[in-house]
């Protein structure tokens, strides 16, 4: 029976850099080239008090490190990301994820998304609501002192992470240290007992109501001023297809350029009239968390642009007309 379940769970003692350096950059990054207006910006860590109904940011703060995030899956973000949840509700924070996602995460960084915990295995695209940055999780090339010989996965199934804070100085120390096997988390062994937290939860039943009750409340009210505001009708423009023009003009020895997969146009870097060098961006486009420049297939003149930052586009759609360089 399920409740009869124990299995091996350790507590692995990690360390976490609040509201780091890297993940601020991240969050500028995506207000200069995404959108500026998302209600989670400019500080991840506000939208996530604010969501939960939380008084403070300090809250946020004590709940992260009071909580022990039980790993439930890895691999989720890429290369050793563990997907955790707080075994205590309580703790267990809520978020929406960005839309449009990010294009650029720094290597480890921590977030939250829906009620999971992850730390982002590798540099790249994301979309959960930041908290800090911690040390590697993963170690592809070669296994010393935190990770096992053989293994380049950090944490297992069932392992309980537990934060403790540190500097952003001191952490860039410990990822160097984690690399060269100076540094080695400390980890508890351990098991989890279902019937032991079945009885924890039974026990709670009623501070654990409380809690829901108020997170369900106040992330109601943060939906309510996101439709007040037309959240729901910008994310429903930017969804739309984008229109095709019914007849687009190339003038002679001009270019049409188009996309060549289907995708979200989320940047222009140029506008008509301006001037443009064989193999210059010219715009962005965003398709699976993944940013892909295109770029001018030769010198000349914007013409015309055919696409505007949100629309959705399959391969083939006009983007731009290039026309000749006037020189």
């Amino acid at each position: 029976p399920t409740d009869e379940l124990v299995v091996p769970s350790r507590t692995v003692h990690l360390p976490l850099s609040w509201d780091d350096p890297a993940t601020r950059e991240a969050i500028a990054r995506y207000m200069a080239g995404v959108r500026d207006d998302a209600p989670w910006c400019p500080w991840n860590i506000e939208f996530i008090r604010r969501v939960n109904g939380l008084e403070s940011v300090n809250d946020v703060y004590d709940t992260v490190f009071a909580a022990e995030y039980l790993v439930l899956g890895l691999g989720d973000v890429y290369l050793g990301a563990p997907v955790a949840t707080p075994l205590d509700p309580r703790h267990r924070l809520v978020t929406t994820k960005y839309n449009p996602a990010r294009t650029w995460t720094a290597e480890n960084s921590v977030g939250i998304g829906g009620a999971y915990l992850c730390i982002y295995g590798m540099e790249g695209p994301g979309g959960y609501q930041f908290v800090g940055r911690t040390t590697q999780v993963w170690s592809g090339w070669q296994q010393r002192g935190a990770f096992e010989p053989g293994s380049p996965w950090l944490l297992r199934f069932f392992d309980r992470i537990k934060w403790y804070p540190v500097d952003a100085d001191e952490l860039l120390d410990l990822r160097a240290d984690i690399t060269s096997g100076r540094f080695v988390p400390r980890i508890e062994e351990g098991t989890f007992s279902m019937a032991e937290y079945q009885a924890f939860l039974a026990d709670n039943a009623e501070s654990i109501r409380e809690f829901r009750d108020r997170q369900q409340t106040a992330f109601a009210a943060e939906r309510d001023a996101w439709e007040a505001a037309g959240e729901f009708a910008r994310a429903e423009a930017a969804s739309a297809p984008a229109a095709s023009p019914a007849e687009v003009t190339v003038p002679a020895g001009g270019r049409l350029v188009e996309a060549e997969f289907a995708a979200s146009v989320w940047q222009l870097n140029v506008r008509p009239g301006d001037e443009v060098t064989a193999g210059q961006p010219l715009l962005a486009l965003e398709a699976m968390k993944m940013e892909s420049r295109v770029h001018a297939p030769m010198a000349g003149v914007v013409a015309e642009i055919l696409a505007r930052p949100g629309d959705q586009v399959e391969a083939g759609t006009a983007l731009l007309v290039l026309a000749p360089a006037t020189n």
